[in-house]
């Protein structure tokens, strides 16, 4: 295998890892598990040592008093010590408890001790405990072992302050005891742990393929719409699903809605242009004067034409704009109404704007331009001085991008209300006199509806002509 195929390999592996939402939530969840396990399992480990040595402590303290209870000093300093010891463990020589009493010229041992190299401890002031360990000895067969030990500084004091004899007992004792404890504690511990982290594991796969079953039940959806079996993603999805299913599903839509109208458009065409070209081939076909053949090609030819800029209009409006960035209406706007001024400067028709500066219009620059050229050319076509240009934010909803009103008002005659219906037909225009093809509102109509807004006509209340209100809803 040579190196880029290596690399390729690699390369596909890290992929499908990184896709693969389930896996990398396993290991994490896994990872966080372990790390969680082991810290527990530490800190109980440290709980426990640290208990068992305070209550090995307190033992060998209680058995240092035992002794001191029963230590006494005769007159000329002799040591007198119990024939009983506390614990019989003390009288048995190697059996890892020993006792000690140490005097500022000598020292007792316990029969325990009597074998064991112990080490050797100095006076301690009065009133003072010492806990040290573990420290190392020698037993008497020569093995080594380790030991805790506990001192404590005491006076006899029997018939004042002639009588008073310092002292220290130690008390030791043999780790192996509290080695043996720990390693059960430990073994229970890492055991119990240990299956407790298998079953959370599972616990945790299982919960993770439940959480992950939506997602697993989108894919499946998204499948079957690719093979034609499903028209769209139904809509029994969690809350947290349903922003992405309604995109796929508008873009499903939208896609649908483009070919549809790509279709129409083209069929458009065909049918418009039958006509036309029969009554040519009808001409040629019969003996025709060139004056009368010449009008009636000119003819054809200028409807054809008005027909082929129509198609052509209607198919760059590009519809409804999936994930589309806001543009700004105003430059849009202004550049429109320069042109318009020019046009129509002998009648001297003034366009004024309002404009709400948090309103944006999300989809194609073309269908925008398209939007307001026909709007605006309309209204100066049929304004006596005065246009009006309103863009507001319209309606809104949570986690959608907001809607757009835009509204454009004249002071002209105005249009009756049932002749609105009429007007908005493609080919009819308001007045036959006035020069135009009828299709500009017809185009606006078509780019409303790809946006799935609605389109309203109806009499300005602010100027007293028409006024042509366009509302685009909430978008994905």
């Amino acid at each position: 295998m040579t190196s880029s195929s290596v690399g390729d390999a690699f390369f596909d592996k890290s992929r499908w890892r990184a896709r693969s939402l389930q896996s990398r939530q396993l290991l994490a969840a896994s990872l966080g598990l372990v790390a969680f396990l082991a810290l527990a399992g530490y800190a109980l480990d440290r709980a426990f040592l640290e208990t068992a040595q305070s209550n090995l402590r307190t033992r060998l303290e209680s058995y240092a008093l035992e002794y001191a209870s029963g230590i006494e000093f005769l007159r000329d300093g002799t040591l007198y010590v119990p024939d009983t010891p506390p614990e019989p463990r003390f009288e048995r020589p190697g059996s890892g408890l020993y006792a000690e009493v140490v005097l500022p010229n000598g020292h007792w041992d316990s029969p325990s001790a009597q074998g064991p190299e112990l080490p050797l401890g100095g006076m301690l002031a009065p009133a003072v405990d010492k806990f040290e360990g573990p420290l190392p000895i020698t037993r008497s067969d020569g093995s080594s072992a380790e030991i805790y030990r506990l001192g404590k500084g005491l006076v006899w004091a029997e018939g004042g302050p002639q009588g008073e004899f310092p002292y220290t007992v130690y008390i030791s004792e043999d780790t192996s005891a509290l080695a043996s404890q720990i390693r059960v504690f430990r073994r229970a511990l890492w055991g119990y742990l240990g299956g407790a982290g298998l079953v959370l594991l599972l616990l945790q796969m299982l919960v993770l393929r439940w959480s992950l079953r939506p997602m697993r039940q989108v894919v499946g959806e998204l499948k079957r719409v690719h093979r034609g079996q499903l028209a769209r993603m139904s809509q029994q999805h969690p809350r947290e699903l349903e922003p992405l299913t309604e995109s796929i599903n508008a873009f499903i839509e939208s896609e649908r809605e483009n070919l549809d109208r790509q279709r129409n458009t083209l069929a458009d065409l065909a049918h418009s242009l039958k006509t036309p070209l029969a009554v040519l081939r009808a001409r040629l076909d019969n003996p025709t004067p060139e004056a009368e053949l010449r009008e009636e090609v000119a003819t054809q030819l200028r409807r054809m034409n008005e027909m082929v800029s129509y198609q052509l209009a209607r198919a760059a409006s590009s519809g409804h704009a999936l994930f589309a960035a806001p543009i700004d209406i105003e430059p849009h706007a202004e550049q429109i109404v320069r042109g318009l001024e020019k046009v129509y400067s002998s009648r001297k028709v003034l366009c004024e704007f309002e404009f709400d500066p948090n309103a944006r219009f999300h989809g194609e620059p073309g269908d925008l331009q398209e939007l307001l050229g026909n709007l605006l050319e309309n209204a100066f076509k049929w304004a006596k001085s005065r246009v009006l240009l309103t863009v507001r934010v319209g309606d809104t909803s949570p986690g959608r991008r907001d809607g757009l009103l835009l509204a454009v008002d004249d002071d002209g005659p105005g249009i009756a209300v049932e002749r609105v219906a009429q007007l908005l037909q493609r080919g009819v225009r308001g007045d036959e006199r006035v020069q135009g093809h009828g299709i500009g509102l017809a185009i606006v109509q078509d780019i409303v509806r790809g946006y799935r807004g609605e389109l309203e006509v109806r009499r300005s209340e602010e100027l007293g002509g028409a006024r042509f209100e366009v509302k685009l809803p909430p978008g994905l």
